[in-house]
């Protein structure tokens, strides 16, 4: 009776056990769904989305993905190696600015980019606010006469210098188009090459009290130095409406407010629902990107000040950022 006392007691704790590490085992996995799966990053040279990159790879580190050393090239090859799965995800494809490297590379068929990283970004032209007061100058049109054009001449070319951007941006190309369309090529030649480079140059003119006209974005460190109707006002541009497009009102910069996405490798996010959740839940408003771009331009964007910039914006952010991962990991059961 003792020995099959024994034998009961036995096998009740060995299906105990049994239970508790199947409990502790799927706990884990709810945990950690993205534990042994591998995701490589891509990011663009612009060192200005640098931060919303590291902050989404902390969240898929902390969903348990073994999150490889993130890739740099530009924006239209960020695209096609996501769609052909050589690399994951990019923290900072621009809709509508980045349209056509998205449906060159497959579009919905390969790509996804649901949720908002940054909504409200702005992009245009601007002048220091000193020359557009004194000359009355509110429309890039006004360029096209020659006086007016070579106030902003760097180069002594008689044309005005506008500080466009980095080739395969996208935004070079649009800004070469906007100056045919409008006849301002007649005046106005746009300035290419590294964009944070250019920049400084035009940093430096203006503490020199010089006239400044240059193409930017926000979210960006920029506008946190020249500040828009403070330092540099914002020019108008003629609207020229696309097939299908409704005829602007108000102030029209030349752009569509654009909404920054992290686009994704569609088969990597119907395989990993849990990391497609995280991929839609997170959104960072444009004026934290502003002052953690600001603060990388001060001098602060080593990879581990920018890790420290993270970890200060999700402590700031805590309930919201534990939303997200508790949402990614429901996702995933």
């Amino acid at each position: 009776m003792t020995y099959l006392k024994a034998q009961a007691n036995f096998l009740k704790a060995s299906i105990l056990f049994t239970l508790t590490c199947v409990s502790l085992l799927s706990n884990a996995q709810d945990t950690l769904p993205g534990k042994g799966i591998a995701v490589v990053p891509i990011k663009s040279t612009d060192q200005g989305i640098a931060f919303q990159n590291q902050l989404v790879v902390r969240g898929l580190k902390d969903l348990g993905y073994d999150v490889k050393e993130a890739k740099e090239v530009e924006y239209a090859t960020a695209h096609i190696a996501i769609a052909n799965g050589d690399a994951t995800f990019l923290a900072g494809s621009w809709e509508p600015l980045h349209n056509d490297f998205y449906e060159k590379s497959g579009g919905d068929s390969k790509l996804t980019r649901k949720g908002d990283l940054s909504a409200n970004a702005l992009q245009g032209y601007l002048i220091d606010k000193v020359t557009a007061d004194k000359y009355g100058i509110t429309n890039i049109s006004q360029l096209k006469d020659p006086a007016v054009a070579k106030l902003f001449d760097s180069d002594g070319d008689q044309k005005a210098d506008l500080t466009g951007c980095t080739p395969g941006w996208a935004c070079e190309e649009i800004i070469e188009k906007m100056l045919t369309s409008t006849g301002l090529n007649a005046t106005v030649t746009q300035k290419t090459g590294s964009y944070p480079a250019l920049m400084a140059d035009v940093i430096a003119r203006y503490k020199e009290g010089k006239p400044i006209l240059y193409y930017t974005w926000t979210p960006y460190y920029i506008s946190a130095l020249l500040v828009p109707n403070k330092d540099v006002v914002w020019l108008e541009v003629p609207y020229i409406a696309k097939a299908g497009e409704t005829p602007t009102t108000g102030k029209y910069y030349g752009y569509a407010v654009n909404t920054q996405h992290i686009v994704s490798n569609k088969a990597f996010v119907e395989a990993n629902p849990a990391a497609g959740k995280f991929f839609e839940l997170v959104n960072i408003d444009v004026n934290d990107i502003n002052a953690q771009n600001n603060r990388m331009f001060k001098g602060e964007d080593s990879p581990s000040d920018i890790d420290r910039h993270v970890d200060l914006w999700i402590r700031k952010h805590q309930q919201i950022y534990d939303a997200w991962l508790t949402a990614a990991r429901n996702a995933g059961k």
